[in-house]
């Protein structure tokens, strides 16, 4: 089974946080796993009940909302009123240059960043369980997005 390491820290968390266990909660799991890039819980709904899943929205919001609880998804908030998800589990630490245009996401990764974090988290006696970096912006190598902005601020 896909999954199976993952399938057993969520169970081991259910169980100690006393929630139910059901196959719902572990079919929600296995497409948030298995999505590519961020989402939200509707776009996950969505994606679900097009490929014939019996699901119900209540259980993809309140299994994604424990799914992050268990540290499998990390809960991101990238200035569009709406909470993303995306996997934390056999992933790296990564941050985020976000388009305030077009809404593209660019995951990156610096160890200069991850060393400041350190340095800071030392200087201050914290110690540091993850972090979130995110970059607000506007695309300047994307032509669809320079083009939108061009337009949007007449220049020609």
């Amino acid at each position: 089974m896909k999954n199976q390491k993952a399938r057993e820290e969520f169970e081991k968390f259910l169980k100690k946080e006393k929630h139910r266990i059901t196959p719902e909660r572990f079919e929600v799991m296995d497409y948030a796993l298995g999505y590519d890039g961020h989402f939200g819980a509707d776009e996950l709904y969505v994606k679900m009940k097009s490929e014939h899943s019996n699901i119900s929205r209540a259980t993809v919001y309140n299994t994604l909302e424990l799914l992050a609880q268990c540290d499998l998804l990390s809960k991101r908030n990238f200035g569009e009123h709406k909470s993303r998800y995306e996997s934390n589990y056999g992933r790296k630490n990564h941050d985020h240059l976000i388009c305030t245009n077009c809404g593209a996401i660019k995951e990156f990764t610096n160890s200069k960043i991850a060393k400041i974090v350190d340095e800071i988290s030392r200087e201050l006696g914290f110690e540091v369980s993850g972090y979130s970096f995110n970059i607000f912006g506007n695309c300047l190598k994307s032509d669809t997005c320079k083009n939108k902005l061009d337009t949007k601020h007449n220049i020609r």
